[in-house]
């Protein structure tokens, strides 16, 4: 047998590291004790902002659409539209108050090829001109776009979508949220137990937008149910249908495995494009997901937060045990991505609280190293970009080194290059 290399001694470390930080019995508040508006603030001139917005003409950020609405079947020109897009496969997950502008442009400049909006409401989009500036930005780079609403009321949805749709490819509507806050709003994957009311949501949007109207869905417990609601989305005018692979009591993504066997059941069902969402970690996950259940393109949300460079290939120590051999360092790290996240911030301004929670995300395992630097950075009432950078300077000189890894040969590669 040979002697392991060098290389692989210290990725089996930082495995063993990252096992003995998961495994750690203490728990840190990621919500310091200050008053909530400062963290709601922009974190940039937001007249800075509006002055560059106003050079910007809103018809470049239009798709052409020219014959989306004109001849061939509904399906055809579902599937026309998909084409007309480039068929992305590799795309980011709606995220509320994580999938906002620059942290879409992060996952784009490392490999994502479309993505969705945080989830809107769409009656207070309609009503609050701070929440409309606030909540949806976006610009030329970040196409295509999935802009997401949750709504219980056809007329004002359609108000909302009518707003955003010059400036996206798809609107979205969510039939998936599962949280408590959901159920009190009566939307997301709650409207499931008012399938009329849903499919007149959909119709209302299909027959008066010239955008498409996409859905994302979570399953129902029995099979057949999940495909008779499919069926009915598509009949109702849905051109896209995103499956999330959970039903709506499967909140906990770590214990509760995506069904990709329902997805599959439902990519057979329709016969418009369908995307899968649930258990993509790497892109080993995107080849079995693509090779199985025979979808468009897959969905991540929570590893993206972690590693917005998953579909650039790079994985995190946590799912390269068992590959040592065949992995190796790629030479980035999660506060590299923070640093390129930071810039797009002071170009495209988010408030604090956004990136305050992307920063827990991105370094979550440094600060278990170093909690000092963490409560210090949960100390700050006001964040500034001057501090933010500098607190990756003290942790680049305590010679903090957590690496994203690159497997070689992936099989996931090939099936991606031939489309």
């Amino acid at each position: 047998m040979r002697s392991p290399s060098t290389s692989n001694l210290h990725l089996k470390a930082i495995i063993s590291l990252h096992k003995s930080l998961m495994a750690s019995s203490v728990t840190q508040t990621l919500k310091p004790d200050f008053p909530q508006d400062l963290d709601d603030l922009l974190c940039s001139d937001p007249q800075h902002q509006q002055e560059e917005s106003k050079s910007d003409d809103p018809s470049l950020l239009l798709v052409s659409r020219s014959g989306y609405l004109n001849g061939g079947s509904r399906i055809e020109r579902a599937w026309a539209h998909w084409s007309k897009l480039g068929r992305p496969k590799l795309i980011v997950a709606p995220m509320v108050d994580n999938s906002e502008l620059p942290f879409r442009l992060l996952c784009r400049k490392y490999g994502a090829e479309a993505a969705y909006t945080p989830m809107l409401h769409s009656r207070i989009f309609t009503e609050n001109d701070k929440y409309r500036n606030v909540e949806f930005t976006t610009c030329q780079e970040d196409r295509p776009l999935f802009v997401q609403f949750c709504a219980n009321d056809p007329d004002v949805l359609l108000e909302a979508a009518r707003r955003v749709e010059p400036y996206c490819d798809y609107v979205d509507l969510n039939l998936g949220c599962p949280q408590r806050i959901a159920k009190r709003g009566n939307y997301g994957a709650f409207l499931m137990d008012n399938l009329p009311l849903v499919k007149a949501i959909v119709e209302k949007l299909a027959s008066n937008l010239e955008v498409p109207v996409s859905c994302k869905i979570r399953i129902f417990p029995n099979l057949q149910d999940t495909i008779n609601y499919a069926r009915m989305l598509e009949d109702a005018g849905c051109s896209l249908l995103a499956v999330h692979g959970r039903t709506r009591d499967e909140k906990d993504g770590k214990k509760f495995r995506a069904n990709w066997s329902a997805i599959t059941a439902v990519k057979n069902a329709v016969r418009i494009p369908v995307l899968a969402n649930g258990n993509i970690r790497h892109m080993e996950d995107v080849y079995d997901c693509l090779k199985e259940t025979g979808v468009e393109g897959v969905l991540s949300a929570e590893t993206l937060l972690e590693n917005p460079a998953l579909f650039a290939g790079f994985r995190t120590a946590e799912w390269v045990e068992g590959c040592e051999e065949s992995t190796r360092d790629g030479n980035l790290d999660q506060a590299d991505l923070l640093v390129d996240y930071l810039k797009l911030c002071e170009k495209y301004p988010v408030p604090w609280r956004i990136i305050r929670s992307h920063v827990h995300k991105l370094l979550g395992d440094w600060f278990k190293l170093h909690p000092h630097i963490r409560e210090d950075f949960n100390a700050q009432s006001k964040l500034t970009f001057e501090f933010l950078y500098n607190m990756v300077e003290r942790l680049r000189e305590l010679q903090v080194k957590i690496p994203l890894y690159i497997k070689d040969s992936s099989p996931a590669t090939a099936i991606l290059a031939n489309g």
